[in-house]
């Protein structure tokens, strides 16, 4: 796809509490989904995202970190430390510093969460 075909194209990041992702559209279309775990360990309110899914068809065009931005950023504002344990998410915090110190490490208690 041509960077300008990309442009004109309407992104949109939504959180989806009731299934605990947040959902990404591409010109209304489901494009892809993060998902997450809310928990309050250690007195926090933590955001843990374990698993980041863009759709076959819409690979390739920077979905999966307009998704991320959008979600961390959401979940920060909210008043939630982020914990990731998603492979894409893992990766992309660590090249992208915005959140840093929003961060928790992943420890046995977020991965109990999950179970």
């Amino acid at each position: 796809m041509s960077e300008p075909e990309q442009e004109n194209q309407d992104v949109t990041v939504l959180d989806n509490p009731e299934k605990g992702r947040f959902d990404v559209t591409v010109d209304g279309a489901h494009a892809g989904f993060s998902l997450y775990q809310d928990t309050r360990a250690s007195g926090t309110d933590q955001r843990i995202f374990y698993h980041t899914v863009i759709f076959d068809d819409f690979e390739g065009r920077g979905l999966a970190g307009i998704l991320t931005k959008a979600a961390l950023g959401t979940s920060v504002q909210s008043g939630h430390r982020l914990v990731a344990v998603c492979p894409y998410v893992k990766k992309w915090v660590s090249t992208h510093h915005d959140y840093s110190d929003s961060l928790d490490p992943v420890g046995p208690e977020h991965l109990d969460a999950l179970r």
